[in-house]
């Protein structure tokens, strides 16, 4: 008797284990599908980006004021983690890498504010930035357009607004979603009339 219940028990924790092992290996699976299936990572390669000047259109926007949007914004985009490489206008590596965006700023609308009128007032004097940036292939594709604000309202100094305006595109940068290389070459039909890609719908 002593013996059978011995058994059995040996039973049930070979089989209890068992069990456990298969639930375990079935967890993993599911995890490593789900890893694979949410994002590019593993399955598209990760874009470059090399990042343009900043483009001032008809606003007299100090040549400080662009050098230190341009600046902020270099540094920013590093830290989003969304791009394998952020290389300045001109860099010589860009012509060799075969995944790159290029990011086009304009500014679309500067209000020049007044540091001493924000110091003794809260509804006056604030520095207002708007821009246009674009993430475009070298083909011209557009696979990012978005209106982008920089603003100092309160205490500050008017450079503030830089710092704002580029943190601010790389935040809307680092929470959109665009199409991997590989995705965007197979979604991306050839314009029969110019023979140049056109833009899909994502």
């Amino acid at each position: 008797m002593k013996t059978t219940k011995r058994n059995s028990w040996i039973f049930c924790v070979a089989a209890g284990v068992t069990i456990a092992l298969a639930l375990s290996v079935g967890l993993a699976g599911q995890t490593a599908t789900a890893k694979s299936s949410g994002g590019t990572s593993g399955s598209d390669p990760q874009w470059s980006v090399q990042v343009e000047r900043i483009d001032p259109g008809h606003m007299d926007l100090a040549h400080s004021f662009q050098v230190a949007i341009y600046e902020n914004l270099l540094e920013e985009l590093a830290k989003t983690k969304r791009f394998k490489q952020v290389l300045r206008e001109g860099d010589s590596k860009a012509g060799q890498l075969p995944n790159l965006l290029i990011l086009k700023t304009k500014l679309v609308k500067y209000t020049r504010g007044s540091e001493t009128q924000r110091a003794v007032t809260t509804v006056s004097g604030a520095t207002k930035l708007s821009v246009q940036s674009q993430l475009i292939t070298r083909d011209g594709n557009i696979v990012l357009d978005r209106s982008v604000q920089g603003n100092v309202r309160f205490f500050g100094s008017n450079f503030r607004a830089t710092h704002n305006l580029a943190r601010n595109i790389a935040k809307v940068i680092k929470q959109s979603e665009w199409p991997g290389p590989r995705r965007l070459a197979r979604n991306s039909p050839v314009n029969p009339d110019s023979g140049r890609h056109t833009s899909p719908a994502f």
